[in-house]
């Protein structure tokens, strides 16, 4: 099963997890996150979002950092997911899951994944909202939330 996997179809969290186990007894653990999109954003109704990627660059980019991740973290098996085209409000648009002994060490690489995705993964967003289409910038929330493990500032402005 590849770590890292960017697609357009919707993806299964208990098939996921299930693959991710398989076959290592000594998974004590498992964190999950699965980010949805909203349908608001920044005081707008949002009808749609429209995600793009530089296919194979961004998943380098991901697969370097679930490396860091092993060697920051005491963890045995990743999985990330990452939708690009056209989504719909509640439509499913990223999975990280973390497998360790212990579940420290699988909450904080989760953590430390999603906020990389968040900030520094080669994705380009663009929202459609009542006032037009417009691109996702990072927010300076997420920014902070990366600087914590060290990782450089995105885009916020």
């Amino acid at each position: 099963m590849p770590r890292v996997t960017i697609q357009t179809e919707d993806f299964d969290l208990s098939t996921e997890v299930a693959a991710l186990r398989a076959g290592d007894a000594g998974v004590g653990a498992v964190c999950s996150f699965v980010g949805t999109v909203r349908d608001r954003s920044e005081g707008s109704g949002v009808s749609a979002m429209e995600l793009e990627h530089y296919p194979g660059m961004t998943e380098r980019a991901i697969e370097a950092m679930v490396d860091s991740a092993f060697t920051r973290f005491d963890i045995r098996g990743v999985r990330v997911i990452h939708r690009v085209g056209l989504l719909q409000p509640g439509d499913q648009i990223v999975l990280v899951a973390v497998t360790s002994a212990h579940r420290g060490q699988s909450y904080q690489a989760c953590e430390y994944l999603m906020d990389y995705l968040k900030t520094q993964a080669p994705f380009w967003k663009k929202e459609t909202t009542p006032e037009g289409a417009r691109w996702v910038d990072a927010r300076v929330a997420d920014d902070a939330a990366a600087a914590r493990w060290g990782l450089p500032a995105g885009n916020a402005g």
